[in-house]
């Protein structure tokens, strides 16, 4: 009975959420930013294809990342969803939904990192295509991953705004951590639509857009992690919801 208490505890539950939040983030970063910072070089098709392929290892491992993160994703908002299905069910289950939505999009996304090392892999059906015109299609498929990240940003920003407002309404976890993550959706939601409607709207604004919702995004793993949940708390609002 006591094994199986603390099995099915919320601070567990919340600190494994945590845990694998804290770990995804540093690893879709150097799937999203890190790699193609080191790989592409802007206006230069040759460059990037011989950086490519001079480090094709880390830019498989690249994609790699990716699919590990979304899979973790699914494992993470599920978790979450039943720390915060308590506080309102309809609310947890639209964030699943919007988490769940972004992720096949993300995953089939990579098709055009695979679509790279085809162009590069000298199969038998490229041929017909010279060594020039396959480097010039390289930056293309990078500029498709780009874009696909955007549609896939858009639900990664809405997925926060019903959690944020669970996490705020909670009871059992502080309220600040709430309001970073309404806040992170806002941006992500903003900065995905300006880069749509205007692509050169500055890179200034971009940063500023990206350190705001990564701050939210850092901050509530964190308190997850470390601080948990009010259990006491957590069992009323159970309770409560149980009721009606």
């Amino acid at each position: 009975m006591t094994a199986r208490t603390a099995e099915t505890s919320p601070n567990t539950v919340a600190r494994i959420a945590g845990f694998l939040y804290v770990l995804m983030i540093p690893l879709g970063l150097f799937g999203i930013m890190y790699v193609p910072t080191v790989l592409v070089v802007a206006g230069d098709p040759v460059a990037t294809t011989k950086n490519i392929m001079a480090n094709i290892g880390l830019f498989r491992l690249s994609i790699v990342t990716a699919l590990i993160v979304q899979v973790t994703h699914i494992f993470i908002v599920l978790l979450l969803y039943r720390l915060l299905k308590p506080v309102n069910k309809n609310l947890a289950s639209l964030m699943v939904i919007f988490m769940l939505v972004s992720v096949p999009i993300t995953m089939l996304n990579e098709l055009n990192h695979f679509a790279v090392l085809l162009l590069l892999s000298g199969v038998d059906y490229l041929n017909v295509f010279t060594a020039g015109q396959l480097q010039a299609l390289v930056p293309m498929f990078f500029d498709l991953h780009e874009y696909g990240i955007l549609i896939a940003s858009i639900f990664w920003g809405l997925w926060l705004l019903p959690m944020g407002y669970l996490v705020f309404k909670s009871g059992f976890i502080s309220k600040i951590p709430g309001v970073l993550l309404i806040i992170a959706g806002c941006g992500y939601v903003i900065d995905t639509f300006a880069r749509l409607l205007s692509p050169n709207y500055g890179a200034t604004i971009i940063a500023t857009i990206i350190s705001v919702t990564l701050f939210g995004e850092i901050v509530f793993p964190i308190w997850l992690l470390i601080k948990g949940v009010n259990v006491e708390q957590w069992e009323e609002r159970a309770l409560e919801s149980a009721r009606t």
